[in-house]
């Protein structure tokens, strides 16, 4: 068994790259799914001497598969918002205080503590159904804040635009957290022009509007909300960590996640830095699902271990996980 704690003190390549083959070698011997998709593929431990040699296993066997590397009993499930008629993902937590460790530790590395934030969420389309793990975190968040304005809000927009002034105009770290279409709704009916606040898009329309490109969705919310930048962040239901940009669609990871991509014509060559390519995520928090997964984004790896999405493949779900069309 991989120990959780050192996961969360990853501090060098090789601390990563070590566990990183030991949490395959786990999982090939504990995940019946995992196990069998190796086996299709005819890899085994011994073949793999690097984190480019793992197989990544389709993002879509949470759809279709109990993809579980643990014994223990479910303490919940995260469900995938999906659209009218296609299938939901499905991901099964055996231990969310692995959950808890990753989001916690995850936004502290580049945000600080999030109780000195005042948390405001507008998220309405994730608090309409169950089993939302961002709805999860960011509740997580809210109840961690010193501040007694933290919460959600639904259709009392009016409220949160008296609530986000008011603090704003106090200096207080504000940050408001919302799905794409519900920032565009809140300010085509007020404009704001904000010191002290960050505005972080989670993406997705919902089918609700039309898709943007990242650079137009964030010029209209920078318009909107009168910042210089829009952050965003960038989970998943198959995931149980997040990355986050602080502006122009560039993402980091926390230290036990790594983002490399894979050729969209052969999808187990792993691509060098700087080629655009599908997304594969190794994500060690996935220790009791899988901490290897082939998403359908579309992205970029650069140099210095930063990424972009730049889009997702044509045939995938419209989901809600930070995708923009091309």
């Amino acid at each position: 068994m991989v120990n959780t704690h050192a996961i969360f003190n990853i501090q060098t390549e090789d601390q990563f790259n070590e566990l990183a083959l030991k949490t395959f070698k786990f999982q090939f011997e504990n995940n019946r799914v995992y196990r069998s998709f190796c086996d299709l593929l005819y890899k085994h431990p011994s073949d793999i001497k690097t984190i480019q040699d793992i197989p990544f296993l389709p993002i879509q066997f949470f759809k279709t598969h109990n993809v579980l590397s643990s014994k223990e009993s479910i303490q919940t499930t995260f469900t995938s918002s999906g659209t009218t008629g296609s299938m939901t993902s499905k991901h099964m937590v055996t231990n969310l205080e692995v959950y808890k460790d990753s989001f916690n530790k995850g936004f502290r590395q580049f945000y600080g503590n999030v109780e000195d934030y005042v948390v405001l969420a507008l998220l309405p389309s994730y608090l309409e159904r169950e089993g939302s793990s961002l709805i999860y975190m960011v509740e997580d968040f809210i109840k961690q804040s010193k501040h007694i304005e933290s919460g959600f809000y639904l259709n009392n927009l009016s409220e949160l635009k008296d609530t986000l002034l008011n603090l704003d105009s106090q200096g207080k770290k504000v940050l408001l957290i919302g799905v794409s279409f519900a920032l565009l709704d809140f300010i085509e009916t007020y404009q704001f022009n904000l010191k002290h606040t960050i505005i972080m898009e989670t993406g997705g329309m919902k089918g609700r509007r039309k898709e943007l490109i990242r650079e137009e969705l964030h010029q209209q919310l920078k318009q909107g909300f009168g910042v210089d930048t829009i952050h965003s962040e960038y989970g998943m239901t198959e995931l149980l960590s997040q990355a986050y940009s602080k502006g122009h669609g560039i993402f980091n990871t926390p230290n036990w996640i790594r983002i490399l991509t894979r050729d969209t014509e052969d999808a187990l060559s792993i691509l060098p830095k700087e080629k655009a390519g599908g997304i594969n995520i190794i994500d060690l928090a996935n220790i009791n699902s899988c901490s290897f997964i082939a998403t359908q984004d579309l992205g970029k790896v650069y140099e210095n271990g930063t990424f972009e999405i730049i889009g997702r493949f044509d045939s995938s779900d419209i989901r809600g996980c930070n995708l923009m069309v091309l």
